[in-house]
């Protein structure tokens, strides 16, 4: 049984590669095979790295706009709550202002 299979393979790759010009067919055929294989996975290589830069730039992008929209925002507030002290020290002034003056006038009467 393991014989007539191991004759009929030997056989069989013995009928095919004859000839000088059969066994170069056939060298070809596997190098054509190769470089269409290797030309199919570069171009694979090329559109994975593309794909992955534009994400990477896209993602890049995104923080960088939030970032700035995170850095105006916090600029806003920090104006705004300094006008705020700023406001909330002058009516404090005043109110200082007020008592000192009103206890000026009662220690003078």
């Amino acid at each position: 049984m393991a014989r007539d299979n191991l004759v009929s393979t030997v056989k069989g790759i013995a009928t095919k590669y004859r000839t000088r010009e059969g066994l170069e067919r056939e060298i070809k055929r596997y190098e054509r095979r190769g470089v269409t294989e290797r030309n199919r996975f570069e171009r694979q290589v090329r559109r994975t790295r593309a794909q992955f830069e534009r994400e990477l730039r896209r993602r890049r992008t995104t923080v960088e706009r939030t970032v700035r929209q995170n850095r105006r925002r916090v600029q806003r507030e920090v104006k705004s709550v300094r006008k705020d002290l700023e406001k909330q020290s002058g009516v404090v002034t005043a109110r200082v202002d007020k008592l000192v003056s009103d206890a000026q006038g009662l220690i003078t009467n």
